[in-house]
């Protein structure tokens, strides 16, 4: 079987090989759809573009399968769009990724069709934007939430203070293994749950000028506060440091856990009796505050953007007001447990029924969610402090040395792509 990158660049060379010839299409009406369709997902995009079809009979739908893998279905759009293929003409993006194509010229901006993005969450607008423009727009919302063990503490943690408490309380008296588990092995993940204990503690990674402050006393103390909880504290065991989501989820779904940070997939999940030991006795919140910071969620997710070369933009933005359409978003809600990113659904039966999250807990998070740092070298930024985070809590370094040289690194690379402060602001 051909591996992962001889399939992208099979994938890449026949991209091209259509577009330069001419007959990427065999008939002007034909759109092309990529994202990811395996599992439900799959079902639910297969569902709508089949309506969409029927609604527009003079539009014929494509589907370009990718790697459900986010680095191998980025490595694609990379190797089409760079080659300038018209062909898909929507593209489903990462949260992270829509600065990067913004300011590759491979997507088209959204403005000229004048989209009504006071209907959706702020901070997933936000994050759709690259040099006050909107480059896509926000498909489903995924945030970093705090689950916890209604049987062994009396309500969510109030801070981060009370949290260490609730949790040493459990292992102590409840005699539960761990007191909290997170995402702690050298990945994106990890990058999430710092800027949650960064947020707690009034710390960011890069100010609103663009500026790199991931070495500011806030987030030496958010770094420190993490790497005690292992070391000092013992609510938090080594084992997190080489777990990513479902381990962290198999502790807590087998009653290992009083709390857990994780995304809001593990909730359906957590409530199956079947398989799930902490059925019916979970709830879950944002991330507390600590001192001078607020209570933060991770924001991750889904947009719809345009191909840049697309050969019919207005057609590929019909398929994109349709697919975020609040039929539609409930539609994906019920089938594929993905959060709609239009606050107003949160207010109904329908979205209620969809959902076996609570949707005033859901909304909650949701309210306090912040985007990573929004730019086109993101995936550069998340390696560097990916290993320098890892380091601190292996002890291999102290958090402030740390965090000094990866902030270092950040200002150099950003200096190389000429990417100074204010480069993002709207």
């Amino acid at each position: 079987m051909a591996n992962g990158r001889t399939w992208i660049l099979r994938a890449a060379a026949a991209a091209v090989a259509l577009a330069a010839g001419g007959c990427a299409r065999a008939e002007p009406h034909v759109l092309t759809f990529s994202g990811s369709l395996v599992g439900r997902e799959g079902d639910v995009i297969r569902r709508q573009l089949d309506r969409f079809r029927e609604a527009n009979p003079s539009i014929d739908i494509a589907l370009r399968a990718t790697p459900d893998a986010a680095n191998l279905r980025h490595q694609l759009y990379v190797q089409w769009l760079n080659a300038r293929a018209s062909d898909p003409d929507v593209l489903q993006l990462d949260v992270v990724w829509t600065p990067e194509f913004a300011a590759a010229g491979w997507i088209a901006g959204l403005d000229r069709f004048e989209p009504p993005v006071d209907q959706f969450f702020a901070a997933a607008v936000d994050a759709d934007r690259w040099n006050g423009s909107l480059y896509a727009l926000p498909w489903f919302v995924d945030v970093g939430m705090l689950y916890w063990r209604t049987d062994l503490a009396p309500r969510a943690p109030r801070d981060l203070d009370e949290l260490a408490q609730l949790a040493r309380r459990a292992q102590e008296e409840e005699g539960v293994p761990f007191g909290f588990v997170w995402q702690g092995a050298r990945y994106e993940g990890l990058v999430t749950v710092f800027l949650e204990y960064l947020g707690a503690l009034g710390g960011a990674i890069l100010d609103d000028r663009g500026r790199v402050v991931v070495d500011s006393t806030a987030a030496v103390r958010a770094l420190t506060y993490m790497r005690d909880a292992i070391d000092i504290d013992g609510i938090v065991p080594p084992a997190v440091l080489t777990w990513q989501e479902e381990q962290t989820r198999f502790a807590f779904q087998n009653g290992q856990a009083a709390f857990m940070r994780n995304w809001p997939y593990a909730y359906a999940l957590l409530q199956d009796p079947s398989q799930s030991k902490v059925a019916g006795r979970f709830a879950v919140a944002a991330m507390p505050a600590g001192p001078d910071g607020a209570a933060t969620a991770a924001l991750g997710g889904s947009a719809l953007a345009v191909n840049a070369y697309s050969e019919q933009p207005e057609v590929a933005y019909r398929l994109i007001d349709y697919l975020l359409q609040p039929e539609q978003m409930i539609e994906r809600a019920r089938i594929a447990g993905e959060f709609p990113t239009r606050p107003a659904l949160y207010e109904t039966r329908a979205l209620a029924d969809a959902l076996t999250i609570p949707l005033a807990d859901a909304l909650k998070v949701i309210e306090r969610a912040v985007p990573r740092p929004i730019t086109p070298v993101y995936s550069q930024l998340s390696e560097i402090l990916q290993i320098a985070l890892h380091r601190a809590l292996t002890r291999q370094q102290e958090p402030r040395a740390a965090l000094t040289e990866a902030a270092a690194g950040m200002r150099a690379l950003l200096a190389k792509v000429k990417l100074g402060p204010l480069a993002s602001t709207p």
